[in-house]
């Protein structure tokens, strides 16, 4: 068990000083090959004067450690390009690692999280919530039944009595008679009393006074 705690950060730690230490490698592999490319290209130079000054056998031999120096850089170049290739796997590695770990680490999480809620608790917790809510719906209608005189009233006879009253206020409404609209004012000068129309249909006090006219011319 202690190896399993204490062997990955030792093993990070591996990884990273490995990392590090050929980061430093090919620094010193670059050095090199800058020291070579200058040499090489200080011969060179040294051979074109050598050829100036028509030494030919001089200007041979500066050409041939040119040669030598361009295998040195192209071995360098090799060595470089190989360290390159570590790097790439290592820190490939590295990350893969990291993400399998990430992954473990999140299982375990999840399975201490699915140990915690388990799932016969979670059935036992929807069945009290559905228990609670059929008492609480009981109880409702249990308030809300009729009690005492008011639950022996009769709804279908309440129903037929509010019906009769209903057509009882209708038929009323029918029978009254239509109501006229009462005449505007009519406004009149200061002086004149206002004339009365007259009227179409005689009343009942001309109606006796003709009766008794024609009485008396009898």
């Amino acid at each position: 068990m202690f190896t399993r705690i204490f062997g990955k950060p030792k093993q990070e730690a591996n990884t990273l000083t490995t990392l590090d230490k050929l980061n430093e490698t090919l620094e010193m592999l670059e050095k090199k090959e800058k020291v070579l490319l200058k040499k090489a290209a200080a011969e060179v130079e040294r051979a074109k004067e050598f050829t100036r000054a028509k030494n030919k056998r001089a200007a041979i031999q500066c050409l041939k450690r040119k040669r030598l120096y361009e295998q040195q850089i192209e071995q360098l170049g090799n060595f470089q390009l190989r360290i390159h290739d570590q790097m790439i796997m290592l820190e490939g590695a590295k990350a893969t690692t990291e993400t399998v770990d990430a992954l473990r680490t999140g299982a375990a999480a999840m399975k201490a999280m699915q140990k915690a809620t388990n799932i016969d608790d979670v059935d036992k917790t929807m069945d009290e919530i559905n228990e609670q809510t059929e008492n609480m719906k009981q109880i409702q209608e249990a308030l809300s039944t009729p009690i005492g005189a008011a639950a022996d009233f009769d709804e279908d006879e309440l129903e037929a009595e509010l019906e009769e009253l209903e057509g009882a206020e209708l038929e009323e409404q029918l029978l009254q008679p239509a109501t006229t609209a009462p005449a505007a004012p009519v406004h009149v000068p200061a002086g004149r009393q206002p004339t009365r129309p007259a009227s179409s249909k005689p009343t009942a006090e001309e109606d006796e006074l003709a009766a008794l006219q024609a009485e008396m011319a009898l």
